[in-house]
């Protein structure tokens, strides 16, 4: 990523957060509210990233630094690998057969009875239209815009 790029991101982020921001007034259930506020968050939570990857390369620039390097090189990675989740997080270890659920405890996912063991792991659905309302089409857009994932999933 670039500087300028990095610009573009911010302005773009902070853009949408005003945008969500702005709509969480119409929402009309706490649901929705909810989802607003969790998408706000997770702009934010962007948006101080870029901040960090911006200072480390001003930084870069008035001096060359190995340390500074490495550590942009580290946070930009990181950056890569940023989603927004706005309702529920499914982490899976297959080797133990657990999973958790919103960084929550690990849950056994080994069942037994008569036929045998299974392992039953919970699965990620993703919300409706109706139940993103307007959110919808600007997850859409922040998506397609930025390139960060936004996943709007329910497990169960």
């Amino acid at each position: 990523m670039t500087s300028d790029h990095n610009l573009m991101l911010y302005t773009k982020l902070a853009g949408f957060r005003l945008v969500v921001l702005a709509n969480r007034f119409g929402g009309d259930t706490d649901f929705s509210r909810d989802l607003h506020d969790r998408l706000i968050e997770g702009l934010e939570a962007a948006i101080a990233r870029i901040h960090v990857i911006m200072e480390l390369e001003r930084n870069l620039l008035v001096g060359d630094d190995e340390f500074i390097a490495y550590q942009l090189q580290g946070e930009t990675e990181i950056f890569g690998r940023f989603t927004i989740n706005l309702l529920d997080d499914l982490e899976i270890d297959d080797d133990t057969h657990e999973y958790r659920i919103n960084s929550g405890n690990w849950i056994n996912a080994l069942m037994a009875d008569d036929g045998g063991v299974e392992v039953k792991f919970p699965t990620l659905v993703r919300l409706t239209d109706d139940e993103l309302g307007s959110l919808g089409s600007i997850i859409q857009d922040i998506t397609l815009e930025t390139d960060i994932p936004v996943h709007a999933v329910r497990a169960i």
